[in-house]
């Protein structure tokens, strides 16, 4: 199954763009049969009922009905929905728009793209709407838990130009975060290997046999201590999974709040303590513009509590 991109006449809806899907050789009947045995986290009556309500839509924009005729080779669109999605009790500000790129200060517990029970509730799907700008796409992610700045491209042109900083590691990057005092000295450079987890939504450091497979590298200070707790500064030279969370561990100062290290709190499907967030935040990020040449600096508004860690 193949993810293709939208044709531009299909328009969003509520800030919603369509998910497509290339329909493969196969024995299914009809469009529905396919949809509910190859997607089936959406029941075939949640299919059947989006057939009705003309959200399951052929290349043409035209509503695809529950007996249509299975076509292979063809593609589907359809409006991704989450009937019971939680609602969350705050919202992304921007920062900064032009014709180009939108900056956003996303808050704790919000994805930036529609995952799990989260759609409307997506910083994207937030922007899209309250922006009008169908075609804004995320140049990079952060975690769902880390809240801080994102930045989206505007045009469909552009995204390469901007995605080619984040490759080429020409953006630096600063985050914040509270944890523990340790007794390292500081600066103090962590570099590991790290690899995904048995466990779906984490990651894990493993011993790097040599130079060659070491593939994370973060900068960790220290901006000032209350109590048992500080504030650090971190600079993630490369950006592998849930690094920055991993490499703090690593040093015997869990990030406060984390709930998967070092122990597993919550698993991922399970609620969440909206009050008592992971206290990590994209704090800068600095980078020279590669369709327009000016010089970027960006710093987020938010703040970390310092004296959660004293408790």
């Amino acid at each position: 199954m193949t993810r293709l991109h939208r044709p531009a006449h299909l328009p969003m809806r509520n800030g919603v763009s369509p998910s497509c899907v290339a329909l493969p050789s196969g024995a299914w009947a009809t469009v529905l049969d396919f949809l509910a045995e190859r997607l089936s986290a959406v029941s075939r009556d949640q299919w059947q009922h989006r057939m009705a309500q003309a959200q399951v839509l052929n290349a043409n924009g035209q509503a695809i009905p529950p007996e249509q005729a299975y076509t292979p080779h063809s593609r589907v669109f359809y409006y991704r929905d989450v009937g019971d999605e939680p609602e969350l009790p705050f919202k992304a500000q921007v920062l900064f728009q032009d014709a180009h790129v939108v900056v956003a200060d996303k808050p704790h517990f919000m994805p930036v793209t529609p995952s799990g029970r989260y759609v409307q509730q997506s910083l994207l799907v937030q922007l899209k709407r309250e922006l009008g700008l169908s075609e804004l796409t995320p140049i990079h992610r952060i975690d769902r838990e880390t809240a801080g700045l994102v930045l989206l491209s505007v045009r469909p042109q552009d995204r390469g130009a901007y995605h080619a900083l984040f490759r080429e590691r020409s953006v630096h990057k600063v985050y914040e975060a509270v944890a523990a005092r340790t007794d390292l000295s500081f600066p103090h450079t962590r570099r590991s290997r790290i690899v995904p987890s048995q466990d779906f939504f984490r990651s894990q450091e493993v011993e790097a046999a040599n130079e060659a497979e070491v593939n994370a590298e973060s900068r960790i200070s220290v901006l000032r201590e209350v109590g048992d707790a500080a504030l650090y500064r971190l600079e993630p030279i490369t950006g592998r999974r849930h690094q920055l969370r991993i490499h703090m561990n690593a040093l015997g100062a869990p990030i406060e709040g984390d709930q998967f290290y070092p122990h597993i709190k919550r698993r991922a499907d399970e609620p969440e303590d909206l009050s008592r967030p992971l206290q990590l935040l994209a704090r800068s990020i600095d980078f020279e513009d590669p369709v327009t040449g000016v010089s970027r600096h960006f710093e987020s508004r938010l703040t970390l509590r310092l004296k959660a860690a004293e408790a």
